[in-house]
């Protein structure tokens, strides 16, 4: 099993329509999400700034399979409105944050 975190900052006053569009995620986008590997997804918030943290088997495949499915690029466009996220080049995913601690 693979780990994978990222964040992105929340444009100001957003949050909410943010979780708004979180609360009706598109049926489509959480095939993707499952077709990509992920599981155990979680965000969280400190009202400025966003975390994500998702399991999966194979990282390189499930950024891949994000970064070529046309669902997940129109919900990036979809919520675009309200944060603000770095994309790596060459993934075309979140840069993910780098493990430097874990207790189990």
């Amino acid at each position: 099993m693979a780990r994978y975190a990222w964040k992105c900052k929340i444009l100001p006053g957003r949050l909410e329509e943010w979780q708004y569009r979180h609360d009706h995620l598109w049926p489509e986008m959480a095939q993707a999400l499952k077709e990509a590997g992920i599981r155990n997804y979680t965000i969280w918030t400190d009202g400025k700034e966003l975390f994500g943290y998702y399991e999966c088997d194979d990282v390189e495949f499930t950024t891949r399979s994000q970064a070529e499915n046309p669902v997940v690029d129109a919900w990036n466009i979809h919520v675009k409105d309200v944060i603000t996220m770095e994309m790596d080049p060459e993934t075309g995913a979140q840069p993910p944050l780098r493990q430097v601690f874990l207790f189990e």
